[in-house]
């Protein structure tokens, strides 16, 4: 039950039976001269006091308790893993800008060829990548991963240029080594991004050209530019045209003139 709270000025203006029905209600036995309304003032505002004072208690508990929650919730769950994909064989796992965790592929193993990586030193070995993946975020998560203890290295953007170059090379099937990217083992040419502005530079242009986005440069790689000494060996109609841009008759004679440089 809900009681009003009285102010010492307005229990003052009261005669000494409202008083008496005020303590009642409250459940308050004054110890002193029950005859002097002032005894049962000082009752009242001693009472209401200590109500408020343990309002105020419960309170700062319940806050001290809420943030105690929320601070083993962070615990719990951690914030996610970022993953850069520096190549292929290569992906480096991430809390904010620590490293926590990296995976490389071991070519030399017969059978688990992933290999989680802290500190430099083998903690996990598996078949599949996405093993690899699944041991460090569970155990990252429920904090049994070993701490990483070396300088972290952030993610660069060299790296983020090489893991965007890479993907989009892996949409054709094209291979990157470290003088450029390939195709079948003919280079194609290369990309990067300066200042970052993309560009591409074509093995037989030999020249830098900008592009709009990584998309567009390593697209750019598929056009054809075969030429023989200095003349082109067909026609500029549709000379440094896109491969699949090409009609039937345009590619049949591309592939006539190609012969006959070859030949």
């Amino acid at each position: 039950m809900t009681h009003p709270t009285y102010t010492q000025q307005a229990l003052c203006r009261y005669n000494l039976p409202r008083l008496k029905r005020i303590a009642a209600e409250l459940g308050i036995i004054p110890t002193e001269d029950k005859r002097a309304a002032e005894t049962w003032v000082n009752a009242i505002i001693t009472h209401q006091s200590t109500k408020l004072q343990k309002v105020d208690n419960q309170a700062l508990a319940q806050a001290e308790f809420d943030s105690y929650i929320a601070d083993q919730a962070q615990v719990v769950a951690p914030e996610p893993l970022t993953i850069v994909e520096i190549s292929f064989d290569h992906h480096e796992y991430y809390a904010d800008d620590k490293l926590v965790a990296s995976i490389s592929h071991d070519d030399d193993h017969l059978t688990q060829h992933w290999v989680v990586m802290v500190n430099d030193k083998e903690v996990f070995r598996a078949n599949t990548l996405m093993r690899c993946d699944r041991f460090i975020c569970t155990h990252h998560k429920d904090g049994s991963l070993p701490v990483q203890e070396q300088e972290a290295t952030p993610p660069t953007t060299e790296n983020q240029i090489m893991a965007h170059i890479f993907n989009e090379c892996q949409n054709y099937g094209f291979e990157i080594l470290d003088d450029g990217i390939y195709n079948n083992g003919v280079k194609l040419g290369q990309v990067g991004c300066t200042d970052g502005d993309w560009w591409v530079k074509r093995r037989y242009s030999g020249q830098q050209q900008y592009s709009n986005s990584v998309f567009d440069a390593v697209r750019s790689l598929l056009i054809v530019d075969v030429s023989a000494d200095s003349k082109s060996i067909f026609d500029e109609y549709f000379l440094e045209q896109p491969l699949e841009q090409l009609t039937g008759n345009k590619l049949q004679r591309l592939l006539e003139r190609a012969e006959l440089v070859t030949a």
